[in-house]
């Protein structure tokens, strides 16, 4: 036979998240959500400065490029513009030195690229020598090398002392 037991009449345990819990966790995720978010954002800002960078270090190695491979000293002087990809403009000068040297050239170059907005523009400006030539004049080229030649002389007659 078998016994019967009554059922007792115990409050049940509850189970589940208070109120309190659940907004506490809310709260948590949110921040975590707003946190993450702002990284995912700089990190795509990144990118796209960094391929903005590119692109005008680009333009700035072509316009160089133009530059050199100009054989006129006074066009070379004058510089150039183009248009490059994405409505970019890019206007370039330099300003040419001779040296003391025959055939050598101190060049300051600027270089600007106009973005279209909201980018910036930028501006660079390089100094380089150059041995360039097509860029001498045949007079001064000749008076260059005989005053090299009369310090190379100088020179061997105080070394051979």
């Amino acid at each position: 036979m078998r016994l019967h037991r009554p059922e007792s009449r115990l409050p049940q345990i509850a189970r589940g998240f208070t109120l309190l819990e659940v907004l506490a966790a809310l709260v948590i995720f949110a921040l975590a959500a707003v946190v993450l978010g702002g990284a995912y954002l700089n990190v795509l800002n990144a990118y796209q400065s960094m391929a903005r960078s590119v692109r005008q270090q680009d333009d700035l190695r072509f316009a160089r490029e133009l530059l050199l491979a100009e054989p006129d000293r006074r066009k070379a002087e004058e510089g150039g513009d183009f248009r490059a990809g994405d409505g970019r403009r890019v206007e370039w000068r330099a300003e040419i030195e001779p040296t003391e040297l025959p055939d050598l050239f101190t060049v300051r170059f600027r270089c600007r690229v106009e973005e279209a907005p909201p980018a910036k523009t930028g501006e660079v400006e390089e100094v380089f020598r150059v041995l360039r030539p097509t860029w001498s004049e045949a007079a001064e080229r000749d008076e260059l090398r005989a005053e090299m030649r009369q310090r190379i002389e100088r020179i061997a007659e105080e070394l051979a002392r």
